[in-house]
């Protein structure tokens, strides 16, 4: 998938269980796995909030793009006007 999750990364920074995280944003631990192993399909926007709350990060420190294939990195960030043509 695209979409890398890095909610470990934030766990291991706050010194903070799965668990307890669960908990404090109010979602159960088996939803908070599928989250955190990048098998879920969709995140509620107050979800995101709730853990940037809770682990005091940005979106872009839990949720990350990656291209499938690393030729299309390039292609997209040159339609969008981020990097000069060649």
């Amino acid at each position: 998938m695209p979409i890398a999750v890095d909610i470990d990364v934030m766990l291991a920074r706050r010194k903070m269980s799965v668990g307890e995280l669960a908990d404090r944003v109010g979602i159960t631990p088996a939803n908070l796995a599928v989250l955190k192993n990048g098998r879920a399909k969709a995140v509620r926007f107050t979800t995101l909030a709730a853990l940037c709350e809770v682990l005091k990060c940005q979106p872009g420190d839990l949720l990350r793009w990656e291209a499938e294939d690393p030729q299309l990195t390039d292609v997209a960030f040159q339609d969008h006007g981020v990097l000069d043509a060649p």
